[in-house]
């Protein structure tokens, strides 16, 4: 018993106190086979609500959370209406307070209706938010971007970027490599997404504004970042476990294969593991953006971009990195809780999950607590059921 509580407190930080978890989930820890992490922590996350319930609500989306081991998540808002004022973060605030599960942090948007033409009311809204962001769309002004990390600067927030130039999309909307030009599809470069990043970086610098970057996908936005923080730059990012793991090789002709950025070149892949190997990347955020059935049935010319990840990504992240010694558990607890907490100033509760890590099964979306069920890895075998999951004192999630 005592060398299991040694190597589960392994797994947890110096910031949580492993004395708070439960005398029955110490007793459940006798089995070798379970573990105990800090609650994971998901700073990029789409719940829909309000606007698009039918997709995702708060309710669903933290119950999915949950029995992913999540007990924070950063929700992002392309929503409707859209926070960027007080009455519309009134609004997203409201039902997170009645029916989240776990801690919900909203963003507010960057621009207006995230129409990038004007600063939404960042200075008054600042305190009800855990940034600013245009997720789904990027800033195509360099000015505008200049004046948003100005103002966000002096209110001590983060610019969280969606980095895309839409001058460089041609209509694409997998990427424009090898399998769009077998299958005659129109493809989205890599640049697209890293000379908005280089524009940033710049600005990053000249504002000393906190920046973060969403989801990259390619080999040149790693390096690109890997340069800024040796030169200073106050500067982080996430990837996501799909990019990860996947490439353009493995798009089949459907739906769940949809997502923005798209799945990249192998080279890309291999770039953005170096990346979360040597800190590069800060984080691992699953993107989760849950569409209907409908939505995600057109194939990938039209279907929406978009798919879920919060209850498969730790066991995919476990499986195929930790299991294969590609990075230490620690490390990946790093990525998926310590680091994002540490980044974005979320307290560091003592939140925790326990999983039964020799448990394999064969992910079905049809047991997926989320409304949505597009997934690139359905049928895929993972090791890692989760058993308990207590955000805020309270057990969320149960599963033994």
């Amino acid at each position: 018993m005592e060398q299991r509580c040694i190597q589960a407190k392994a797994y947890m930080n110096d910031c949580f106190d492993y004395s708070f978890v439960s005398k029955e989930i110490l007793s459940l820890l006798k089995n070798s086979e379970y573990a105990i992490f800090p609650g994971f922590c998901d700073v990029h996350v789409h719940f829909r609500e309000p606007g698009f319930s039918y997709k995702e609500t708060i309710l669903s989306g933290s119950l999915a959370a949950a029995r992913g081991g999540y007990t924070a998540v950063c929700t992002m808002p392309n929503l409707n209406p859209v926070p960027d004022n007080q009455e519309n973060v009134k609004c997203q605030k409201d039902i997170i307070e009645r029916d989240a599960l776990v801690s919900v942090y909203p963003y507010a948007s960057i621009t207006v209706s995230q129409k990038g033409e004007i600063l939404s009311d960042m200075e008054k809204i600042a305190g009800d938010v855990i940034a600013f962001s245009d997720d789904g769309k990027g800033i195509q002004s360099e000015e505008l971007m200049r004046e948003a990390m100005i103002k966000a600067k002096s209110l001590g927030k983060i610019i969280v970027a969606h980095c895309e130039d839409n001058s460089l999309l041609h209509g694409g909307y997998i990427h424009k490599g090898e399998y769009a030009k077998a299958h005659g599809h129109k493809g989205i470069c890599s640049e697209s997404e890293y000379k908005p990043i280089e524009r940033d970086i710049a600005l990053a610098k000249e504002t000393s504004c906190a920046y973060h970057v969403c989801h990259i996908s390619c080999k040149e936005s790693v390096e690109l970042i890997r340069k800024a923080k040796a030169d200073g730059v106050d500067i982080t990012c996430e990837t996501a476990p799909h990019y990860l793991l996947l490439d353009e090789n493995d798009i089949k002709e459907d739906g769940k294969f949809k997502m923005n950025p798209p799945l990249r070149s192998e080279e890309d892949r291999l770039a953005l593991i170096e990346g979360i190997k040597d800190g590069t990347i800060d984080m691992i955020a699953t993107d989760h953006a849950p569409h209907s059935a409908e939505e995600k049935s057109k194939g990938l010319k039209d279907s929406a971009f978009g798919i879920v990840g919060l209850e498969t990504a730790f066991p995919l992240m476990y499986t195929y990195l930790v299991k294969e010694n590609v990075i230490s558990m620690q490390k990946l607890v790093e990525l998926m809780a310590i680091n994002p907490r540490k980044r974005f100033n979320i307290p560091f509760t003592n939140d925790y999950t326990v999983w039964d890590l020799h448990e394999s099964t064969n992910i079905d979306p049809r047991e997926f607590l989320s409304k949505g069920r597009a997934t690139p890895f359905e049928g895929v075998e993972v090791f890692g059921k989760c058993l308990v999951t207590v955000a805020n004192g309270k057990e969320v999630y149960k599963n033994i």
